[in-house]
């Protein structure tokens, strides 16, 4: 009798070391999520007598995974304007746009787990600073109600511990009344793209 006790408790072993073996090998997200953004680029569309522009970017994004399928997030952007080839009609293009800040909270779904590539859709709403630039006539900082929406995918390591990630996201500003200068008071698109580096949580 006590040999069969101990060869179930032995096989018990076994199995939980096995299992847990498998638990851990196996690549996909964690609780908590850290995403660094050393890399994007926003484009903003031109619309009636606004110009279109891109700027240079980086951010981070924290995610929290509810479940396997479903996750929310906090994210903020730095978009940093450069000069080259920019649309400012008239206006010479070595005029820089102004440097923006984004903020958003966002809804994640994964409709694919339990891979090493997991596809994702999301949707959010924040907002977008633009900081002044008087050669612009933007006389003081301008921020504007946004939402977005977008997907990606993300890879994991074996270890689960990190990944990495890209993204595409479609913005879309508020019109506003008061909009200085050259941003004229029309709903504005914004197109970004970017690529992190993903910092896991332990599973």
């Amino acid at each position: 009798m006590s040999r069969r006790i101990a060869a179930l408790v032995v096989m018990g072993i076994t199995l939980g070391v096995g299992s847990a073996f498998a638990q851990e090998s196996a690549p996909g997200p964690g609780a908590v999520e850290v995403t660094y953004m050393p890399a994007s680029a926003a484009y903003f569309t031109s619309k009636g007598d606004s110009p279109s522009f891109g700027n240079y970017g980086f951010g981070s994004a924290v995610t929290f995974n509810l479940t396997p399928l479903v996750g929310v997030e906090g994210e903020i952007g730095a978009m940093i304007a450069t000069t080259s080839d920019l649309q400012f009609g008239d206006l010479n293009s070595h005029v820089k746009a102004p440097n923006a800040l984004s903020y958003a909270a966002n809804f994640m779904l994964s409709p694919w787990t339990g891979h090493s590539f997991v596809p994702y859709a999301t949707v959010g709403i924040g907002a977008l600073t633009m900081f002044e630039r008087p050669e612009l006539d933007v006389t003081s900082d301008e921020t504007s109600l946004a939402g977005n929406v977008g997907g990606g995918i993300k890879w994991y390591a074996a270890n689960s511990r990190w990944g990495l990630r890209g993204d595409y996201r479609v913005a879309v500003t508020q019109s506003r009344n008061d909009a200085f200068g050259t941003f004229d008071p029309d709903t504005r698109y914004v197109h970004r793209v970017y690529a992190g580096v993903i910092i896991n949580t332990k599973r």
